[in-house]
C-alpha cells in the first residue's frame, strides 16, 4: 500500500506541475498582458510604453523563468529604477534589504490580486471557508438520499418503485444547476410567481417569499432559509447520478451466486441486503462520491453566481472576468490539488472496499 501512494503521489506532483504550467502559459499571453499593463496604468497606453511596463514589472523575461519565480523555485525578479529597488519578493523600496530571495506558491506567496487589492492566499482562505460550508451540506444531502435511492431502486430491479425512482433520477441528471436554480428561485422565492405568494395570501408565512434567492446573506450567517436554495441546487443533480450508479450496483450484486445461496438458507431480505448486498454494491458509488468533490467546484461556479454567494465559483468568474492573473492561478493550484488529492483518497477506498484489488 505504501508503495502505491509513493507512485500515486509522484504522479501527482509532475501532472500538478504540468497543468498549473498549461494554465500560467494560457493566462499569461501577450493580449492578457497587453489589458493587465493598460488596466494597471493606463488605458491609452502605446505599444511602446505596454512593453515598457511590463519589462519593469518582470514580465519581460522568458516564460518558464517567471513561472519558476511563481512556483518559488528561483529568485524572484528585481529592478532598480531611480535609486531603488522593486521586485516580486519586495514589499517596498524600504525593505529590498531584508526581502527573502524566493518567494512563490512554495513559500506560501500566491502573489496580489489586482482587483481587490489583497493577498491571493487570504482572498481564497475566505471563499474557500465559504464553499466548504456550502460543499458540506450538500453532501450531507446528497449522499444519503442518493444511496437510500440507489439501494431501494436496485433492490426490486423492474418494479414500480424501481421505474419511479430512475424516472425521477433521470430528470434530475439532466437538469443543469442553472436551470434548477432557476426553478426553485421562482417556486421557492418569487413574491409574484410559485408558492410564495399563495403562502402570503393564506397568511402561512410572514414575508412575502418562503425562501431567499440570494445567498449573500448566508456570508455573515447561515439559515435554513438563505441556503436551502442554492444547497438543493447543485445536489438535485449529483442525487440523481450517484442513484443511477448504485442502483446498476445494486442490481448487478443481486443476481449473484451467493445472494441465491444466503436466500436458499433461509435468510430474510432485509439481512441478504444489510449483510452481504450492501457493502458489495457500494464499492463503485464510493468511488463516484469521491469523483464528487472537483464535481462540486464546477457547479459552484454556477451556483455561487446564480445566488451571489461569495465563495470559490464566484472568486473564480470575478478572476477571470477581470482578468486577475495571480488570483486565477491561486483558483488553479486549488481545483488540481482537489481533483488529485480527491482520485487518489478514491483509489486508496476502493483498494479498502474491493478485498481482490487488496490482496492482489
Amino acid at each position: 500500500m505504501l508503495k502505491f501512494v509513493l507512485r500515486r503521489s509522484l504522479v501527482m506532483l509532475l501532472t500538478a506541475l504540468c497543468l498549473t504550467f498549461i494554465v500560467f502559459f494560457m493566462t499569461n499571453l501577450a493580449p492578457n498582458l497587453e489589458k493587465l499593463a493598460k488596466s494597471e496604468a493606463s488605458a491609452r497606453m502605446s505599444d511602446d510604453e505596454v512593453a515598457s511596463w511590463l519589462e519593469k514589472n518582470g514580465f519581460g523575461q522568458p516564460l518558464l523563468v517567471r513561472y519558476g519565480e511563481w512556483l518559488g523555485v528561483l529568485p524572484g525578479w528585481t529592478v532598480t529604477e531611480n535609486g531603488e529597488t522593486r521586485g516580486r519578493c519586495i514589499a517596498s523600496p524600504a525593505s529590498a534589504a531584508d526581502a527573502p530571495a524566493f518567494c512563490g506558491v512554495l513559500q506560501g506567496d500566491w502573489g496580489t490580486s489586482t482587483v481587490f487589492k489583497d493577498s491571493v492566499g487570504s482572498i481564497l482562505s475566505r471563499s474557500l471557508g465559504a464553499t466548504a460550508w456550502l460543499m458540506l451540506w450538500v453532501m450531507i444531502v446528497m449522499v444519503p438520499t442518493s444511496l437510500l435511492l440507489g439501494v431501494l431502486s436496485g433492490m426490486r430491479e423492474g418494479s414500480k418503485l424501481d421505474r419511479v425512482l430512475s424516472t425521477v433520477a433521470i430528470a434530475s441528471t439532466a437538469t443543469p444547476e442553472y436551470v434548477s436554480g432557476v426553478i426553485l428561485v421562482v417556486i421557492f422565492a418569487s413574491a409574484t410567481a410559485g408558492l410564495s405568494p399563495l403562502l402570503f395570501e393564506w397568511g402561512l408565512i410572514s414575508s412575502k417569499t418562503l425562501f431567499l434567492g440570494t445567498a449573500t446573506s448566508a456570508m455573515d450567517g447561515i439559515t435554513f432559509w438563505n441556503f436551502a436554495l442554492p444547497v438543493l441546487t447543485i445536489a438535485l443533480y449529483g442525487i440523481g447520478y450517484i442513484a443511477r450508479m448504485t442502483r446498476a450496483s445494486m442490481t448487478e450484486v443481486m443476481v449473484q451466486q451467493y445472494i441465491r445461496t444466503a436466500r436458499l438458507k433461509g435468510v430474510s431480505f432485509r439481512q441478504v441486503v444489510i449483510r452481504h448486498a450492501l457493502r458489495n454494491a457500494l464499492i463503485a458509488p464510493f468511488t463516484v462520491i469521491m469523483l464528487q468533490f472537483p464535481w462540486l467546484l464546477n457547479g459552484v461556479v454556477i451556483v455561487e453566481t446564480l445566488f451571489n454567494y461569495k465563495g470559490f465559483g464566484w472568486t473564480l468568474v470575478q478572476a477571470a472576468g477581470n482578468n486577475d492573473i495571480e488570483l486565477l492561478l491561486g483558483c488553479s493550484v486549488v481545483a488540481v490539488f482537489v481533483v488529485l488529492v480527491t482520485q487518489l483518497m478514491s483509489d486508496i477506498g476502493y483498494v479498502f472496499l474491493n478485498p481482490r484489488i487488496r490482496l492482489a
